[in-house]
C-alpha cells in the first residue's frame, strides 16, 4: 500500500484527464459569469442573446487560460530503434 499525498486527494479524473478540483470550480464559475453576463446584457432581438452568450463563453475561456496554468509534466525519453 502506498502513501498518497494531500495533492492526490485534491485531484479528480474527468474524461481521462486529471484536474485539480479548485481549478475546475474556478473555471466553471468564471465561464458561468461571463456567459450568463453576455446573455443577459444582450438586446432582446432574436439572435443577439445567443451571440452575446457565445462571445461571453469565449471571453471566459480566454480568462481561464490566462489564470489557470497546465499542471502536466512531459518527460522526453530516447527510444532505442
Amino acid at each position: 500500500m502506498t502513501a498518497r499525498s494531500k495533492q492526490d486527494f485534491e485531484m479528480i479524473e474527468i474524461w481521462d484527464d486529471v484536474v485539480r478540483i479548485k481549478d475546475l470550480v474556478l473555471a466553471i464559475v468564471i465561464n458561468s459569469i461571463t456567459t450568463l453576463g453576455g446573455y443577459f446584457a444582450a438586446p432582446n432581438h432574436a439572435p443577439m442573446p445567443l451571440l452575446f452568450g457565445l462571445i461571453g463563453a469565449v471571453i471566459g475561456f480566454i480568462i481561464c487560460s490566462l489564470f489557470i496554468k497546465p499542471k502536466r509534466i512531459f518527460e522526453e525519453t530516447e527510444s532505442e530503434e
